[in-house]
């Protein structure tokens, strides 16, 4: 069952609509305000899946050298509202996502 990890600006109760597996947030990791890249660092030893909304951390990052794969939310806000009708989608494609890349979901 893989870990996944909710980016900081993701409403923080979409963890509860991923069920079956083990989720945590940025802010509970105790990562809150780091930058991408040094939050990809840490992420990649404690998580299998880091999930965010922000669309261009695919080209400001060079995710092949992260070991964790990065599932972008794409939806017209990030209010839970939008963000939940997504996760049916983002469940059905764990089993498909792999290390150093990311997963477009939604939109």
């Amino acid at each position: 069952m893989p870990k996944i990890l909710i980016d900081e600006c993701i409403d923080r109760r979409l963890a509860r609509e991923i069920t079956g597996h083990e989720v945590s947030t940025v802010p509970e990791a105790g990562w809150a305000g780091l930058n991408n890249s040094n939050l990809l660092t840490k992420a990649q030893h404690e998580f299998d899946i880091f999930i965010t909304i922000d669309q261009n951390l695919p080209s400001q990052q060079n995710l092949s050298k992260y070991d964790i794969a990065v599932v972008v939310l794409r939806s017209t806000t990030n209010r839970l509202s939008d963000l939940a009708p997504l996760i049916p989608e983002f469940l059905n494609s764990i089993a498909s996502v792999k290390p150093g890349t990311f997963t477009l979901i939604g939109g």
